[in-house]
């Protein structure tokens, strides 16, 4: 290398300890968005791909750093008002109970940040590396239910081509071998997210046009969700070979990551034809060349894109302090249910063991001006849906019962049934996000009741690791509607809790 031969990246020095040091203060700022991002890709198996997101993103930006030979950092100051948006829209994914949306927003402050410390040009030239790390995300839990739409619909569709006797109602699919059901694992999700995650590398390793990469990516959407369709189909249709549902569903999990590797195998045959990865990458874009900057004006960028973020979080932690904890309240249970021992705190949990009907009730009484968030978090801690076990959820309805409609969360290892309501403003809240946006303007303005968080459990009798039989399934759901309907106490006991009486 001559003299006068531009070194990669000596013109970023004087603005690196301004971005480093700003990332690790955005970072602890918002540790909780971080630290539930890798819980999640711990625990569910649709996200373990988070781990490699880092090791890819860097991957990425050393192919690129040709771009960087002759480039020089030159702050851009006035991109630290885009904070205020974002803190803003933090703010309300906050008060929400959205974490998704929170980690969306914290990714979107590190892109803030690296552009406002480096500027355009450089953002530009390392775009491809840093949106790639939205893919740190767990993101995309709520086309579940879609999925599951398309994959039963598939399914049923395949068997009347082929002539198999078969009656669906919703996600269930019987045929004259026995019953399927298109769980929440069955979607699809897993494969959905890790192949898009997959496809979205390969177009930027392999291809250097825009309109290659775009059509690339859509397959990499499109060919799963048809793949998983035919895997589906596939496994009804070993068990009507075999004679046993039971028998073909036994790996399904393990079908679907075999299918899945064909499928991955398939896409990365499709697209070799027409690769690019020989035209050199930094002709793509490269930053102008210009004069080094002092260090002081990326430290100042990245401390006014701090200053603004850290609005958001005081706001929140000030509407917190002004939430007071729950008074004393009487819980009665009725006819034959015991209650048991009341805990205090910021929360009031309150419970009674209803032995006869072989049911857990749990109450959760909040201040008036909690955040949503926790609700939320206690409703999927009261379900199991914590510690990583897979949990089926839905919508239960009881004709007779107060409210009627109720949330399900079926898990099947260690068997667990739980129906969860809450009340907000003295009644039976909305699902989902209007229930959300309900409690989310109490949190800022107050209300006259408190929040109650109700839950019915029924512990099945597995106790071994395992897929519950669908006879303790079945059992578990008849005593759990039977007692829902015929409760009239409950309704009553938590219309007076929420009253703070």
């Amino acid at each position: 290398m001559s003299a006068s031969t531009p070194v990669a990246g000596a013109g970023l020095r004087p603005a690196l300890p301004a971005l480093l040091g700003g990332l690790a203060l955005l970072l602890a700022l918002f540790h909780r968005e971080a630290s539930a991002a890798v819980e999640v890709w711990a625990k569910s198996t649709a996200y373990n791909h988070g781990f490699l997101v880092l090791p890819i993103a860097g991957f990425l930006a050393w192919e690129r750093r040709g771009r960087l030979a002759g480039a020089v950092a030159r702050p851009w100051p006035a991109a630290a008002l885009l904070a205020l948006p974002l803190a803003a829209a933090w703010l309300v994914a906050e008060r929400l109970g959205i974490m998704e949306g929170r980690q969306l927003i914290l990714i979107a402050l590190v892109e803030l940040l690296v552009l406002a410390v480096l500027g355009p040009a450089l953002w530009r030239a390392m775009a491809a590396p840093l949106l790639y790390l939205f893919f740190l995300v767990p993101f995309g839990a709520f086309l579940t239910p879609w999925l599951q739409d398309v994959t039963a619909a598939f399914t049923v569709h395949g068997l009347d081509l082929l002539g198999i006797p078969n009656y669906s109602d919703g996600y269930a699919i019987e045929i004259p071998e026995g019953s399927f059901v298109i769980a929440e694992a069955c979607a699809g999700l897993r494969f959905l997210i890790a192949a898009i995650a997959f496809g979205v590398l390969y177009a930027l390793t392999m291809y250097r046009s825009p309109w290659r990469r775009v059509a690339f990516i859509a397959a990499s959407i499109v060919v799963p969700i048809i793949a998983n369709g035919f895997r589906a189909l596939g496994i009804v249709m070993l068990g009507h070979a075999l004679g046993s549902a039971q028998a073909a569903a036994t790996d399904h999990v393990l079908y679907g990551w075999i299918f899945f590797s064909l499928v991955i195998l398939l896409l990365i045959l499709l697209g070799l034809p027409f690769r690019e990865d020989g035209a050199p990458m930094a002709a793509d874009a490269a930053p102008a060349i210009g004069p080094a900057i002092a260090a002081h004006g990326g430290g100042m960028a990245a401390g006014l894109v701090l200053l603004l973020a850290a609005a958001g979080p005081a706001l929140s932690a000030w509407f917190d302090s002004q939430a007071t904890p729950p008074p004393a309240l009487a819980f009665t249970p009725g006819p034959g249910c015991i209650a048991g021992p009341a805990t205090g705190g910021e929360v009031l949990r309150l419970q009674a063991v209803c032995a006869a009907q072989g049911v857990t009730v749990l109450v959760d009484v909040f201040p008036a001006r909690v955040d949503p968030g926790i609700i939320v978090a206690a409703q999927h801690r009261l379900s199991g849906e914590e510690g990583g076990a897979e949990v089926e959820t839905g919508q239960f309805t009881v004709a007779n019962a107060v409210p009627r409609r109720w949330r399900l969360a079926e898990r099947a290892e260690h068997y667990r049934l739980t129906a969860s309501t809450m009340w907000l403003n003295g009644a039976p809240a909305p699902g989902g996000l209007r229930a959300r946006a309900v409690q989310a303007r109490a949190s800022l303005f107050g209300s006259a009741s408190l929040p109650v968080l109700v839950a019915v459990v029924v512990e099945g009798d597995q106790t071994a690791p395992g897929d519950a039989p669908l006879s303790v399934r079945a059992a578990a759901r008849q005593r759990l509607e039977a007692f829902l309907a015929g409760a009239a106490w409950l309704p009553e006991q938590v219309a007076a809790l929420a009253a703070g009486r």
